[in-house]
This record gives C-alpha cells, sequence and structure tokens, in this order.
C-alpha cells in the first residue's frame, strides 16, 4: 500500500506556448486560489513574448517560477522538466494544468482536498466525464471526439478511469518520480493518458473528481492530426503489450499448475 503523507507543499505546473493574451488572469486567478502554493511557467520559446511576460510577474511575485526551454518540444517532454524542476526542490504534489484558461483555477482547492484528505489519492484528475463534470462552449463534433478516445482508452487498457485524456491533475510526488523512471516515448496530450495507465498498473489509487471545462477564448487549440494519430497509435500498442503480458501469464499459471498436478500424482 502506498504511504501517502500530507501535501504541505505544492507546485502548479503550467506549460506555455504562444499563451501571452491568458496566462496573466490564469496566473491571477491561481494565486487568488490557492495562494500557498508555488507556480511553474514552462515557456517552450514562445516567440509572442510569454516567457518576458512570466520573468515579469515572477519578478514581483516570489511564488511565481519560469523555466525557459529553448523550443517547442511538446507536452510530455515541458511536463516532464517541470516535474524533475519540482523534485529537486523538495515539493510534495504537483499540478498539471494549462495556461488557455479552459481549466478553472477556482477548482484547485477541491483537486488537493482529494490529494490530502482522508485516505487521500496517489492521482486526481479533474474530469469532464464523471457525474457533475462538464465541457462548456465545445461543437458537438469535439465533444464526440474526446467521449470516443476515452471510450477507446478505456476499453483497450483496462482503465477504469473515465477521463484519462484529461490534463487537469494533482500528482503526488514521489509516486509520480518513480512513474516516469523510465522513458516516456509520448509527446502530446497522450502524455496523459500514459501517466494514467502507468499509475493504475502500478496499483497507486487514482481518483476523479468533476470539473468544468471551458474551452479557450483566446489563441487556438493545440490539438493536432498528428497528436491524435499518435494517441490512437500508442494507446494500440500498449493495449497489444497488454494482451501479450496477460497471455504469457495466464500460460505460466496454466503450466504451474499442471506440474502441480504431475507432482501430486507422483
Amino acid at each position: 500500500m502506498t504511504s501517502r503523507g500530507p501535501v504541505h507543499r505544492v507546485c502548479v505546473c503550467i506549460p506555455t506556448y504562444q499563451e501571452r493574451d491568458s496566462l496573466p488572469d490564469v496566473l491571477r486567478r491561481v494565486r487568488q486560489a490557492v495562494p500557498e502554493a508555488d507556480v511553474l511557467v514552462v515557456d517552450d520559446a514562445s516567440p509572442d513574448g510569454t516567457g518576458e511576460l512570466a520573468d515579469r510577474v515572477a519578478a514581483v511575485d516570489p511564488r511565481v517560477h519560469v523555466l525557459h526551454r529553448p523550443g517547442k518540444e511538446g507536452l510530455g517532454p515541458a511536463y516532464l522538466a517541470a516535474f524533475d524542476w519540482a523534485a529537486q526542490r523538495g515539493f510534495d504534489a504537483v499540478v498539471e494544468m494549462d495556461a488557455d484558461g479552459s481549466h478553472q483555477p477556482e477548482e484547485l482547492p477541491a483537486l488537493l482536498a482529494a490529494a490530502d484528505h482522508g485516505p487521500g489519492a496517489d492521482v486526481v484528475i479533474g474530469s469532464r466525464w464523471v457525474q457533475g463534470g462538464s465541457v462548456h462552449r465545445w461543437p458537438w463534433h469535439r465533444r464526440l471526439l474526446s467521449v470516443g478516445a476515452n471510450t477507446y482508452t478505456r476499453l483497450a487498457l483496462g482503465l477504469h478511469v473515465h477521463d484519462a485524456t484529461a490534463g487537469f491533475r494533482v500528482y503526488r510526488l514521489p509516486q509520480l518520480t518513480a512513474l516516469v523512471a523510465g522513458p516516456v516515448a509520448s509527446q502530446g496530450y497522450c502524455f496523459q493518458v500514459d501517466l494514467t495507465r502507468r499509475a493504475v498498473e502500478a496499483g497507486l489509487r487514482v481518483v476523479e473528481v468533476p470539473i468544468a471545462f471551458v474551452e479557450r477564448v483566446e489563441g487556438s487549440s493545440k490539438m493536432t492530426g498528428d497528436i491524435v494519430q499518435e494517441a490512437v497509435v500508442l494507446v494500440g500498442v500498449w493495449a497489444w503489450q497488454r494482451r501479450t503480458r496477460q497471455l504469457r501469464e495466464h500460460l505460466a499459471g496454466r503450466d504451474r499448475s499442471r506440474w502441480h498436478h504431475l507432482e501430486e500424482a507422483t
């Protein structure tokens, strides 16, 4: 069983690329919602000056930090860099959230409470697709894509999670560090699925908390055909690996049973 101590030090990790218009309001709301938490902006050399804007905020707010990366490498590598930054500074938990305003900072206390209260959780997912969750300003085809992707993922990988692609999360850092100790191949939004399946396979306690997801007002979505293709391919590979592992375990168990019966007969 995982040991879950109290969550005292929290780092809210916000990856950015071309988020100059939305970032100031998101930072203000995060600092109001969880004033005791630190915030790390991870900027991939945004050409619109997002990184420089974050630097100006950090210069006057000691709870805001900025990690500059040399170029756009994808969501997964940005988060891995953020996790490493937080681990080196002794944080108890990290939060994943977007910089575009689609994740409501006012819901952060509820997610953190799920990690800290009662038996606690190792991973808390802000879920759109559990009872009480909702999505606003999405056209029907975006809803269909998300529901279909999560259904495909849940069935293919045998997960109990309804929103494995969600990007609004809390991880206890010691458990997260173990999850990402090996190579993480996924670059885009499939990164969330990858960490979800790793958490479930590791026996961690994963809980979902309903959230209201609001489609961005400024900027444009980072979802591309390449990201969708990556998710379809990788989930298929993971599903095949899972089925192969299950088959090996079944055959090994059957062989052990056969030898046990032979030994008894002799």
